[in-house]
């Protein structure tokens, strides 16, 4: 677990100032923007938007915790993410999931200390064709090798001067 940095509520009522009160509807959206602005729904800003629409936190608890797309633990400015489908397991996925797990020093499910990198591997994300396949950033790299991944990641540490 990754210590939640310190936010700024400012940032938060902005997002938030974007949207009517007391508009339930928009609670989906809400928790998009404010997760695009911190990269995790932070406690106080659930408790924040919570009260901007008038409903419970268990409320909004309810929804994020639904959603796999929403996060509640601090992520880093850089995810790579393994998928472990069956067409990119047989081809080699477990192997490149070791390697950015020995790369990044964390395990899958995890985010290093310094927030730059967060790994996660995932089910299956529909592009057999391309296995086996590592997102990394939102961008999809098929039929990549574990050195192909290391060197990936290598350059983007060097790229923010990362550990």
């Amino acid at each position: 677990m990754t210590t939640a940095p310190k936010i700024d509520l400012q940032r938060v009522n902005d997002v938030l100032g974007r949207y009517p009160k007391s508009d339930a509807r928009a609670l989906v959206n809400i928790l998009h923007d404010i997760q695009a602005e911190f990269r995790y729904l932070p406690e106080a800003a659930l408790k924040e938007t919570a009260s901007h629409l008038g409903i419970s936190e268990a409320q909004v608890y309810g929804v994020v915790t639904f959603y796999e797309g929403f996060h509640l633990e601090p992520r880093g400015e850089h995810v790579c993410t393994v998928c472990m489908g069956t067409a990119c397991h047989v081809r080699g996925a477990p192997r490149l999931l070791e390697q950015a797990e020995r790369d990044l020093e964390i395990k899958s499910g995890n985010t290093t200390s310094d927030l730059s990198f967060t790994l996660e591997h995932v089910n299956c994300v529909g592009a057999c064709a391309l296995g086996p396949l590592v997102i990394l950033d939102g961008e999809y790299h098929g039929h990549v090798s574990p050195d192909k991944l290391s060197r990936k990641l290598r350059k983007l540490k060097k790229k923010k001067g990362s550990k």
